[in-house]
């Protein structure tokens, strides 16, 4: 298996270090800092370009307002926004035809639009106990990653789903990512887990993980607000120590947003200390809006998440 120059233990050592330096800097200094210019010189570069989660029109897709093959369309035309990322339950009627991969890249190459990553769901348990359902479940996420290798994409997003105590959950997990990531190796994309409830909400459990895996296309997608350890409870992982703590393997990250103030704030995530965790660590990729709130309506939600994540320096 040929690996890549930078180990996870060197990226992680990196990233402890440049937190550590950073830690005393304003976000706007980092900002800077990541992006030298020459004198007498104006970069234009953005720190970060913003995509859309295609989970943001969850309501618009399920009423019938909008085809869920003309994500790139409406992604480009109404929000200005061109990096895509794909939810696979939207294209379940669809996901054994192969002409979907090919509709949907033509669909984002007439607009401009960039395919990222697909978020895979309901394709079984790759952390199963059973060997036969694992393997089933590694079959039908291999099946998302071709289509995501015929659209262009960088990875697929998986669940990590399991039974037993946590340390058994991670052995179990960890067959399954290694047996998925044979075919990610072969076909050049990444497997990417997100805090998506249970033990994959807590930031120490997917981080230990991350580190038994030890695969450089296995890596994390943050997302801000997913840290419900407990649906029962509603006890909570606290956000700020779980978004530390994956971002080192971090390969994408999910803007998460529900609602917002008079001044464009989101009011359940402190953005300027999220986002200032994100770029510290040097982590220059996608930032997804991932718009899941429901007193606004989803285009207006996309739109201040959007324009929130401009004044961090991204760039729709």
């Amino acid at each position: 298996m040929k690996r890549n120059p930078e180990t996870n233990t060197d990226r992680r050592r990196f990233m402890q270090a440049a937190l550590g330096a950073l830690a005393a800097s304003p976000l706007a200094g980092a900002a800077m800092q990541a992006a030298p210019k020459k004198e007498n010189t104006v970069s234009t570069d953005p720190i970060f370009r913003i995509s859309l989660a295609q989970w943001s029109l969850h309501r618009t897709i399920r009423s019938g307002d909008l085809d869920a093959m003309d994500f790139a369309s409406c992604s480009t035309k109404q929000f200005g926004i061109s990096g895509l990322e794909y939810v696979s339950s939207f294209y379940n009627d669809r996901k054994e035809d192969e002409t979907l991969p090919t509709d949907l890249k033509q669909r984002a190459d007439d607009h401009g639009a960039t395919s990222l990553l697909i978020m895979v769901d309901g394709e079984g348990n790759l952390g199963a106990p059973d060997e036969a359902e694992r393997a089933d479940a590694i079959e039908r996420h291999h099946r998302w990653l071709r289509i995501a290798k015929a659209l262009g994409c960088h990875s697929i997003r998986v669940n990590a789903h399991s039974e037993g105590t946590p340390d058994e959950q991670i052995a179990l997990c960890a067959k399954g990512m290694t047996g998925l990531l044979k075919h990610a190796d072969a076909l050049e994309l990444n497997v990417l887990i997100e805090n998506h409830g249970g033990h994959s909400s807590n930031g120490a459990w997917l981080s230990s993980l991350m580190q038994t895996v030890d695969h450089p296309r296995f890596g994390t997608l943050p997302d801000f607000g997913n840290f419900v350890l407990d649906w029962n409870t509603m006890e909570m992982y606290d956000r700020y120590t779980g978004v530390t703590e994956l971002m080192p393997y971090a390969k994408a990250v999910s803007a998460k947003s529900h609602d917002f103030d008079d001044d464009g704030n989101e009011t359940g995530t402190d953005y300027d200390r999220m986002m200032k965790i994100v770029l510290d660590t040097g982590y220059r990729g996608w930032v997804g809006v991932e718009y899941e709130g429901e007193r606004l309506p989803e285009a207006e939600g996309i739109e201040r998440t959007r324009d929130l994540l401009v004044r961090f320096g991204g760039k729709a």
